[in-house]
């Protein structure tokens, strides 16, 4: 029935939405083969699901997982190397709303994810409505089979997925399952493109399928130990003291990247140049420390305890969980990341950044958020029910001069 369900999805609103997208042609038409890849690919992992049992290693699931994942990051490569394109928005909506894909490694609650995804790409729909309902319908109409889709998958992983992935077969899966069939891949080729450089913890859902765990993603993490604090290990001292500014680093652009770091000098907390790693935390962390996060990529940041304050400086595709800040979160030059708070946080400063991502708690409501030249940000808020609602920040205003020769700016606001 769990197979059933979801050719049901691949032949009904996916297929709406791939005839809309070849009608609209351009973008849109090449960037829908990369999308119903990604579903064929699920669609014979539900399959390899149904036929044997979960596999005992996790870097076995890693590998069967794997297929979509490359998808996954196929179709949100595209949205970048695409920012130009007169469709940015149908490819932004879709960039940001396909890890719904990675429900499979969501529990115990999949389901919320995949709204949570689906309202990750309204931002961009309403974009795509505002500029095309009144010049071309089948825009509307392609918004609407895409909703559907990622609707019509929430209820089933609801109904089929309740409180996670379901093995219903007998033994351990023993080989990856062979590539799922699929159309020929949209002309041109995609550049610089390489299928196998991502996996599961590489994309944009692995890290909110990280931060979707709540308070049990701290579980199985790496603890600091003492020849990693600095006080406690001169050596780690040569590497030279790292300034917590709120100002950006990021001048030293174009240098080579160096090996990573993670460590503590007395009250600061330095963590840096790490890449692809979703097991980093900061352990039993004070009132007056600072983490200072620099050039991390594709990473995970979980800090407990109350801190001081955190920058995250240049940082791309991360996400950072903390339990209370005394002071400020800074993002300063990022690129798609989120952050999570459990419990309060006075001041949130986002500068030069695109794509911010922050999930409040019901304790964190009063917060200040402090935006300037950034593009992409979203506050999800807590409901009574445990999912978020998700807000836009304005990014554009308008400045007309008032008869007192002062200036008058307001919001302006996108409507779908």
């Amino acid at each position: 029935m769990s197979v059933l369900g979801f050719t049901d999805i691949i032949q009904g609103p996916l297929a709406q939405y791939n005839q809309v997208s070849q009608q609209i042609g351009g973008d849109v038409a090449q960037h829908s083969q990369l999308v119903q890849q990604a579903f064929r690919a699920q669609l014979q992992f539900l399959e390899l699901a149904t036929q044997s049992g979960k596999p005992t290693n996790q870097n076995d699931l890693m590998i069967f997982l794997k297929p979509t994942s490359d998808h996954i990051a196929a179709i949100q490569d595209f949205r970048e190397k695409h920012r130009t394109s007169p469709f940015f928005n149908h490819l932004s909506a879709i960039s940001e709303s396909i890890p719904a894909l990675g429900w499979v490694a969501v529990s115990p609650a999949p389901s919320p994810y995949v709204k949570e995804m689906n309202d990750a790409g309204q931002f961009y729909t309403n974009r795509v409505l505002k500029d095309w309902k009144e010049k071309d319908k089948k825009h509307v109409d392609w918004v609407k089979s895409w909703v559907q889709t990622l609707t019509e998958l929430q209820a089933f992983v609801k109904q089929h997925h309740t409180t996670g992935l379901v093995w219903s077969g007998k033994g351990a899966p023993t080989a990856a399952p062979p590539p799922p069939p699929c159309g020929p891949l949209p002309p041109p080729p995609l550049d610089n493109y390489a299928p196998g450089a991502s996996n599961l913890n590489n994309d944009r859902s692995a890290l909110f399928a990280q931060i979707n765990q709540g308070a049990n993603i701290t579980s199985n993490l790496k603890k600091v130990s003492a020849d990693m604090q600095t006080h406690k290990n001169p050596a780690l001292k040569q590497e030279g003291a790292v300034q917590f500014r709120g100002i950006s680093q990021s001048t030293g652009a174009g240098l080579p990247d160096k090996p990573p770091v993670f460590t503590r000098d007395g009250k600061k907390w330095k963590i840096e140049y790490q890449t692809r790693n979703h097991n980093l935390v900061v352990e039993n962390a004070e009132m007056n420390n600072v983490v200072y996060l620099y050039k991390c990529t594709e990473c995970t940041v979980t800090i407990r305890g109350k801190i001081n304050s955190v920058v995250i400086d240049a940082c791309k595709k991360t996400a950072i969980v903390m339990d209370s800040v005394v002071a400020a979160v800074e993002f300063i030059n990022c690129q798609s990341v989120q952050m999570q708070m459990f419990g309060k946080v006075p001041t949130i400063s986002i500068d030069k950044t695109d794509g911010c991502q922050v999930y409040l708690s019901n304790d964190s409501l009063d917060v200040e958020v402090v935006s300037s030249k950034s593009s992409e940000m979203n506050i999800l808020i807590p409901t009574a029910n445990g999912d978020f609602v998700e807000q836009p920040v304005p990014e554009q205003f308008k400045t007309v001069v008032l008869p007192n020769k002062t200036l008058k700016t307001t919001i302006v606001e996108n409507k779908g």
